[in-house]
């Protein structure tokens, strides 16, 4: 059934001490966004086992593990009768990759959107697989862009908002647990805004609780106005009624595709 409207949950998550950890968390956190009627909950970049090429320790990749836990995360959303975004990584024959699972109220997995624009520093353990893709939650048109895709590439944002994404997902993990400062350029929490500005649509960016961090978890609306945001190192799960009205996605349909032939939009 369509409808206009969305309750969604953002997830301020620490990181996990070991996939079990995670799980226990993810869990957690859906028990939380059902006490709150949440329709649709995301947590940060690669939740479980964590994000590699960090400042702190990740499992070996284990497929048949991530299997079995995506099986549980499924099982708990059901019952919850709340929709997840589910970062994690999943290995196909292209091989390890990035990726946001999405999962349905009813427990059925709708797809996943893999990290495509990979940073140097995560090149040696991840793959892109060179697809996007467009969601569907409740009558409800969302993308998903992965962390670095957001904040340098903002035609992964593009590419979702032209194909009536109404909000576009970001999880992602930006900043330390073992060295920063207070005094952050605030160049990622401004980017969030030109991403949900420049296409007039929801940018609902995620990112881990951390005692340095370089970026909020963050709601922002089609004008660019911060809705809410979480403290920084403060593990919250964000809750907020959302209301797409006709303006929503207004700049994002003026998009010309025809005159940036390079610009990969056609596609």
């Amino acid at each position: 059934m369509e409808q206009n409207k969305l309750r969604i949950g953002l997830a301020s998550l620490k990181p996990p001490r070991s996939p079990s950890h995670g799980l226990d968390k993810v869990i957690d956190t859906l028990n939380q966004a059902a006490s709150q009627e949440v329709d649709i909950v995301c947590l940060p970049e690669s939740y479980i086992p964590g994000l590699r090429g960090m400042d702190f320790q990740v499992s070996k990749p284990n497929q048949e593990r991530q299997e079995e836990i995506l099986g549980n995360v499924c099982s708990v959303a059901k019952t919850n009768d709340v929709s997840i975004i589910f970062p994690t990584e999943w290995e196909t024959e292209l091989g390890l990759h990035n990726v946001a699972f999405v999962i349905s109220e009813t427990g059925d997995v709708l797809g996943y959107q893999t990290k495509n624009q990979i940073p140097p520093n995560e090149e040696q353990y991840y793959v892109p697989d060179g697809d996007r893709k467009v969601f569907k939650v409740k009558g409800v048109k969302l993308g998903i862009a992965i962390c670095h895709e957001g904040w340098r590439y903002p035609e992964t944002v593009r590419w979702a908002a032209v194909r009536g994404a109404q909000i576009v997902f970001h999880p992602h993990l930006c900043g330390s647990n073992k060295s920063g400062g207070d005094d952050w350029e605030p160049y990622y929490n401004k980017a969030m805004i030109c991403r949900a500005v420049e296409n007039s649509i929801f940018f609902a960016s995620v990112n881990y609780a951390l005692r340095y961090q370089l970026s909020t978890t963050s709601l922002i609306s089609p004008k660019g106005e911060c809705i809410r945001s979480v403290p920084y190192g403060k593990e919250q799960l964000l809750v907020e009624d959302l209301e797409f009205s006709d303006d929503v996605g207004f700049f994002a349909r003026r998009f010309k595709p025809d005159l940036y032939p390079l610009g990969g939009m056609n596609s």
